[in-house]
């Protein structure tokens, strides 16, 4: 079989599993099974797949025609470019989680030795690159999961991080004061109809209470119990939960700073004055 060929019935094979993605996924498999980046497969279509390669690609596409994510097949992914060991233990980390990186760098007010805690970091891809973006400040990753804590220490010992990896309900561990929390918990609604993709991923990650917001609600009871309260919450929740956290923030005396997308951004009041 030629790399067109493959390439064809690949594309035809998880499309009629209804893959959105499908000659891309294709193409992401073949290059992780022949070795050769895809602008070389593209420009070579008439290169032999070889019976073994053939038979490997055979398995990888029946799994991801059955919407079982990309990232897990292939058990890594890339988030704000660089790349993370990824098993079923943890999320995928989305696109829309990069805004939060994003929004980190535009607070003002923080001290050059800035105290930050990644709150539920699962592959711990949000904190890492934090801590990447920002070299002399403290990190934490804190997850209650012991399966998903795992592949967060793989994914900072790959980096060589000066980073806590610690088992923690939110905050109840947590070893510093900090002044930045990144929390993208979990936040869909209980019973909400989720994509078959998804239906493959940890539901504890997933699945926050009747309105998708009782893990920021547990957040913020411990906020009130902590020495020093962060200056800045960057959390990430479905556009139309907003206003309920908006209003939630403020009863906890945080004010909305910046809205963008999945994320918010809120500022401590005290801190604004």
């Amino acid at each position: 079989m030629t790399v067109n060929q493959y390439l064809l019935d690949a594309t035809r094979k998880l499309e009629q599993a209804g893959v959105g993605t499908a000659r891309l996924d294709a193409l992401v498999l073949l290059e992780d099974i022949t070795g050769h980046d895809r602008s070389h497969l593209l420009a070579n279509p008439d290169i032999q797949i070889s019976t073994a390669q053939d038979a490997k690609l055979t398995k990888l596409l029946s799994r991801r025609a059955k919407h079982i994510p990309l990232a897990y097949i292939r058990g890594t992914t890339e988030f704000y470019g660089k790349n993370f060991v990824i098993t079923p233990a943890v999320l995928e980390p989305r696109p829309e989680s990069e805004t939060m990186i994003e929004l980190l760098t535009t607070l003002p007010n923080l001290p050059q030795n800035a105290r930050l805690a990644d709150v539920g970091t699962g592959s711990g891809a949000l904190g890492i690159i934090a801590k990447l973006n920002h070299p002399n400040w403290s990190v934490e990753l804190l997850e209650i999961d012991e399966n998903a804590l795992k592949i967060a220490q793989m994914n900072v010992d790959k980096y060589t991080m000066d980073t806590s990896v610690i088992r923690s309900d939110l905050l109840s561990e947590s070893k510093q004061d900090n002044d930045v929390l990144l929390c993208n918990l979990p936040y869909v609604p209980d019973g909400y109809q989720i994509n078959t993709a998804a239906s493959h991923e940890p539901s504890i990650a997933i699945f926050g209470g009747p309105d998708g917001l009782a893990v920021y609600r547990k957040l913020f009871e411990q906020l009130r119990g902590v020495a020093k309260r962060p200056l800045y919450l960057l959390f990430e929740s479905l556009p139309p939960q907003h206003a309920a956290l908006e209003k939630l923030a403020s009863s906890e005396g945080y004010e909305l700073r910046v809205e963008e997308d999945f994320i918010q951004v809120f500022e401590l009041k005290q801190n604004r004055s």
